[in-house]
């Protein structure tokens, strides 16, 4: 038996607005659309980065869950997204709307990272490969 990593998916309030910030801020592009507009994915590299809104993901799990929210601490997972030019590309994401987390830093093996808030509130890591 194959299993391979497919999808991520974040539960948000407004899927096309969330993905025109990810194809604006990052340069990724749409992939897919519901017509109801509640389901969305953006091609990111081998793994789908999707998004659902929130009245699915109640349909989905019907003890709730904890909604991501700018207001409060940001969840403990993140987003990662490598590039060779960390600055440019946290500056343009910031210019469409992500919020700074941490300014960024070279870690000590060398790789530079930065961290964004995303519209929803979600991590955004924007680093170098490692």
């Amino acid at each position: 038996m194959e299993i391979k990593y497919a999808y991520t998916i974040l539960y948000v309030d407004d899927v096309p607005q969330t993905i025109e910030f990810y194809t604006k801020a990052f340069g990724f592009e749409q992939k897919f659309l519901t017509p109801e507009n509640d389901y969305g994915e953006i091609i990111t590299g081998t793994t789908t980065l999707a998004f659902a809104n929130i009245q699915l993901g109640k349909s989905n799990f019907t003890k709730g869950f904890k909604k991501s929210d700018l207001k409060e601490k940001p969840f403990g997972i993140e987003l990662a997204f490598t590039t060779t030019d960390v600055d440019k590309v946290i500056e343009t994401a910031i210019n469409n709307g992500a919020l700074l987390l941490e300014e960024t830093v070279t870690k000590p093996w060398g790789q530079k990272v930065g961290y964004l808030r995303d519209l929803n509130g979600f991590i955004i890591e924007i680093c170098t490969p490692i």
